[in-house]
């Protein structure tokens, strides 16, 4: 009697076909998962004790783990248990379609995951800031999205008996148009591109773009953001920025300070002769600052003008405005003390507003008066 129940077939399949069938689902939904955990957590006993990237392998493969869909999980169970079963023709074509698209998902879900496992290795073993890594990673990540998945749904639609080449035909004509359309859109997509792969800046640089000036927030796919000085955002596409001439102080090894010393006509020759060994001796005192030279370059129509070149060691504008105004108020100091005068001029007007974008100058010229 149990022979016979056992022989009874559904859906064409004799019950204990079924029954085989459920058993292999059952145990490999089972075992799949199981062997999940047991990477992932082998995986985080070897990161209590070493950072990524000293065992690659082992890491990427508990990112690839990490990466299953669950929906895979059950395809792959699905898989497996019907391998001795017979379906009709059309639930078989269904089935196959389905396990077939979860292939290619799951293909392209893996490659994702291991390009961004890629780039955090290279952030980890990277011995300069990182940045610039850190500002590229999404316009990188989206760039190579595309194609994964792009490359992804053609290989499944090849493997469904699709005829591909007529399609990408099809594509190639509507994408012309398509690019026609969006060609900004486009043009910023490939400037962020450029942007990633050149590395002109980064996140947090110090930048002047025309007439605008701010500090790097944000690098996107479409623009860039700059949070200016008096803090507000600035918004520029990538197209227009890479076309502007940018100036990056963020890459500053050193600044260089110019300043003139405009000192009256009825000093005498020899006061004057020691101008600039004064003006040496005050600037090499200075911490943070390496001494270039002092002349007396100019004979105007009002003043002996003596110009002064320095520079800072340490790129911050803040270090720069400190040495200066330390040099300022010595210079001072020691010309009362040489009795030498400075000319003095008309008061200029008193600006009532301030300008919308202060100028950071990386060479710190100012006149002393």
């Amino acid at each position: 009697m149990s022979g016979r129940l056992w022989q009874t077939e559904f859906l064409g399949n004799s019950l204990g076909d079924w029954a085989v069938a459920l058993a292999i689902f059952l145990i490999t939904l089972a075992l799949l998962p199981l062997a999940n955990r047991v990477i992932a957590a082998q995986r985080r006993r070897l990161a209590a004790r070493a950072p990524l990237g000293v065992h690659p392998a082992l890491d990427l493969v508990a990112v690839l783990v990490a990466r299953i869909s669950p929906v895979v999980l059950w395809g792959a169970a699905v898989w497996l248990a019907s391998r001795d079963l017979t379906f009709p023709p059309r639930l078989e074509r269904v089935l196959s379609v389905t396990l077939v698209l979860l292939l290619w998902v799951q293909l392209a879900l893996w490659a994702s995951a291991a390009v961004r496992f890629a780039i955090e290795l290279r952030r980890a073993r990277s011995a300069e800031s990182d940045t610039l890594l850190k500002s590229s990673m999404e316009v990188v990540r989206f760039a190579t999205g595309i194609l994964i998945w792009g490359v992804a749904i053609l290989l499944a639609l090849e493997n469904l008996g699709i005829e591909v080449r007529p399609l990408l035909a099809g594509l190639g004509i509507g994408g012309i148009a398509l690019a026609l359309a969006v060609q900004t859109v486009l043009a910023d997509l490939l400037a962020s591109l450029s942007i990633a792969l050149d590395k002109p800046f980064g996140l947090g640089d110090a930048l002047t773009v025309d007439d605008c000036q701010g500090t790097v927030e944000h690098i996107g796919v479409k623009s860039t953001r700059l949070r200016s000085i008096n803090g507000e955002q600035i918004i520029i596409s990538n197209g227009d920025l890479l076309k502007a001439r940018v100036r990056n102080f963020g890459r500053l090894i050193e600044r260089r300070a110019l300043f003139v010393l405009q000192v009256h006509y009825e000093t005498p020759v020899a006061t004057l002769a020691a101008v600039p060994r004064a003006v040496r001796e005050i600037v090499e005192a200075t911490p943070d600052v390496r001494f270039d030279r002092c002349h007396l370059l100019r004979c105007t129509d009002t003043a002996l003008e003596f110009e002064t070149v320095y520079y800072v060691t340490r790129p911050e504008y803040k270090v720069y405005a400190d040495a200066q105004q330390s040099i300022n108020l010595r210079i001072l100091e020691r010309f009362r003390t040489m009795e030498v005068s400075f000319v003095a001029t008309a008061p200029q007007p008193v600006r009532l507003h301030p300008p919308l974008a202060p100028a950071v100058s990386d060479s710190g010229q100012q006149r002393l008066l």
